[in-house]
């Protein structure tokens, strides 16, 4: 059963298919098969459980272990391994994953229980997916994801029970954990009326936007997880569709954008992210050879197949680069951590964000 594991579920299949098999629902059905079956030492086992049923879905838990990463960090600790050289030593996989860890922020994202007013005339009343990760590695972008959408006469709504979305319980089989979590948002969301359900990860939002089908089997929540599942836009679909509200200030830099799987693939999303990063005066958007191609982050495939992982990153560099870009936008927080390890390694200053970062940026230089 090991070949199932070198699948990246990045659903190119399903639109690549001219007969329109849901692949993604098939390999999920299949990885809640073979997870019991596959044959894994006991210390990778306890690992696994441990981080993603005891710490992932809970925020608390997850803040204590970003947070000793941060002091891991800050102290200067992380440095003086990598100049040891000793992680490289025991194994060269563990120590690029160390590398590629991200440098967790001061600030995290605190809105939840939070009502972000619109600035304008009201246009919308939203709610917002905080997620699990996204509040403390991209605290400061999900305020901009904040500041964004209430700069587009949204009234944001952060709902205080949601928790994280799933999505990675269900890639590595774990459906039962997976219908737990979507049962508390829909708890969370549908408790009160929203125009919409926003949510800034390509990943999450593939993941609710087929919380029906995961719940179709459960009387209780299959209709509400169905209205759930309508009401859930991308971030960057629902700012398109509102339509958004041009900045005015300027950005001048040459972008390129990496589409996200779960966005152009699980969600079929290509046009919107671009459309709003035309709408930015002064950038310059260029198109990259293959964007839809995965950038091999894949959840925790970027952990448990690291060499398959890093080739694909190594060719997606080679084509951004290409495009003389100074910027690389995409729409993920998976792609941002893969892409920007990439970009660290080759040490030429490209600088990896959120097309929701450049909005932001061109609105506060207005």
């Amino acid at each position: 059963i090991d070949h199932w594991d070198l699948c990246i579920q990045c659903r190119a299949c399903e639109v690549a298919c001219p007969s329109g098999v849901p692949y993604g629902k098939l390999i999920e059905a299949t990885m809640a098969q073979v997870a019991p079956r596959r044959k894994t030492g006991m210390l990778p086992k306890l690992a696994g459980n441990l981080l993603l049923k005891q710490i992932l879905p809970h925020q608390r838990r997850l803040g204590l272990v970003t947070g000793g990463l941060r002091m891991f960090q800050r102290t200067g600790a992380q440095a003086l391994v990598r100049k040891t050289r000793l992680l490289k030593m025991i194994s060269p996989n563990l120590a690029s994953l160390a590398d590629s860890a991200p440098t967790v922020p001061a600030n995290t994202f605190k809105a939840s229980g939070q009502v972000i007013p619109a600035q304008g005339p009201k246009r919308a009343r939203v709610a917002l997916l905080s997620g699990c990760v996204m509040p403390l590695v991209h605290g400061p972008q999900m305020d901009a994801v904040t500041r964004v959408l209430a700069r587009n006469g949204c009234e944001v709504v952060v709902t205080r029970e949601q928790s994280c979305c799933g999505a990675i319980n269900s890639h590595v089989g774990d459906l039962d954990l997976a219908r737990d979590l979507a049962r508390q948002n829909v708890d969370a969301f549908m408790a009160e009326e929203f125009d919409a359900v926003i949510v800034a990860s390509a990943g999450c939002g593939a993941r609710m936007k087929e919380y029906g089908h995961l719940l179709r089997r459960d009387h209780e929540y299959a209709d509400r997880a169905g209205a759930l599942a309508a009401k859930v836009k991308d971030v960057h679909e629902f700012l398109a569709e509102l339509p958004l509200l041009p900045p005015k200030g300027r950005l001048e830099a040459r972008v390129t954008y990496q589409d996200s799987c779960h966005l152009a693939n699980a969600q079929r999303i290509t046009d919107a992210p671009r459309e709003l990063l035309r709408t930015i005066p002064a950038l310059e958007l260029v198109e990259m050879e293959g964007a839809t191609q995965c950038c091999g982050a894949g959840g925790t495939y970027t952990v448990t197949q690291r060499e398959f992982s890093l080739r694909l990153l190594d060719a997606r560099m080679e084509v951004i680069t290409a495009t003389g870009a100074q910027i690389v936008a995409t729409a993920n927080p998976g792609c941002i951590l893969q892409l920007d390890y990439g970009a660290r390694l080759q040490g030429a200053g490209l600088v990896v964000r959120y097309v929701t970062d450049l909005l932001d940026e061109a609105y506060r230089a207005e």
